[in-house]
């Protein structure tokens, strides 16, 4: 947790079992019946079903808004909104939002904002600084960094960890004691994964972008992304996630990810192997097809996670797939 706090510039932290759990801890700890959630549209599935169906029938409203879109976080704002949840970049469509405005607006409206900071990790932004009260990480992610455990952690200042604490201490998602060894042991190698994954991921994006069967790249730190300049400000580089979509629509991705031979087929992310995902029938395969839509999933969106193998081998593994 104190490795973490300093990365990320925050005062204390919280270790939980999963992301997932550091995500329902902190709903569980500052929502109650009669508030409202404004959150990005974009985010992982399993936050949506938090919302959707979990906390919906506690009597918890939400909205939701493009993370592009500021006047859809104006209409939204409630005045019983209590939280202001976001993922940037978000899974799997890597839409960013300006940390900057969104930590001015959740001041203006008095209500806590808190980032999932997953896909960029601390080492390469730190939303504290521009005004989060509370940043997220999935630690089975990149942190791990090797596939190989679970964890989550919740990140902000020692008044909010405390109300975190009393939450956690009787709802019991605690990190193990082994695990917790695992992630603080991989925090000593995350900054030279992290420039590796993010290398490789940009050699990728660059690879993809100019390929024929490729429709769509999404990449932080291609020029061509809509919140290119946005991402410049607020990350040190473009993380290890690179989401296409492939022309042919569901058949031509499963024909996609069948002929990989390098890349594993995982819903999980942030490994050293590379992985590859199709969002729509797994990680937000419980959204229906408009709200997939609405998100930017479509049926030949396939997720990259990039690893740590040499660039040569990867793009090879890639062109061979689409060939």
């Amino acid at each position: 947790i104190g490795k973490m706090a300093v990365l990320e510039g925050a005062e204390s932290g919280w270790a939980t079992a999963s992301g997932m759990a550091a995500i329902f801890t902190t709903f569980g700890t500052f929502l109650k019946a009669g508030d409202h959630v404004l959150s990005g549209r974009s985010v992982f599935g399993s936050t949506h079903q938090l919302l959707n169906n979990v906390f919906a029938k506690w009597g918890i409203t939400y909205t939701y808004a493009d993370l592009d879109k500021p006047e859809q976080w104006e209409s939204g704002i409630q005045t019983n909104t209590k939280l202001i949840f976001v993922e940037t970049p978000s899974n799997p469509g890597i839409d960013i939002i300006d940390l900057e405005w969104i930590g001015n607006f959740s001041k203006k409206h008095n209500a806590l904002l808190v980032i999932d900071n997953c896909f960029a990790t601390p080492y390469l932004q730190q939303p504290i600084k521009f005004g989060a009260d509370i940043s997220i990480h999935s630690a089975t992610k990149f942190i791990d960094g090797q596939g190989r455990t679970l964890g989550g952690i919740i990140l902000g200042s020692t008044k909010l960890i405390k109300e975190i604490e009393g939450f956690a201490r009787h709802s019991g998602p605690a990190m193990s004691p082994f695990n917790a060894w695992l992630l603080s042991k991989s925090l000593e190698t995350l900054a030279v994964r992290m420039d590796r994954h993010c290398e490789n991921a940009m050699k990728v994006a660059e690879f993809l972008e100019g390929h024929p069967r490729i429709r769509k790249v999404m990449y932080p730190f291609l020029p061509s992304h809509p919140q290119y300049e946005i991402a410049k400000k607020q990350m040190k580089q473009g993380g290890g996630i690179v989401t296409l979509v492939i022309e042919g629509g569901v058949a031509a991705a499963s024909k996609f990810m069948d002929g990989l031979k390098m890349f594993s087929i995982s819903a999980n992310l942030g490994d050293t192997r590379s992985i590859a995902t199709h969002p729509a029938t797994s990680t937000h395969s419980k959204l229906t097809e408009d709200e997939r839509l609405q998100v930017g999933i479509e049926q030949g969106t396939i997720r990259l996670s990039i690893g740590l193998e040499h660039i040569n081998d990867i793009i090879g593994d890639i062109r061979q797939a689409l060939d």
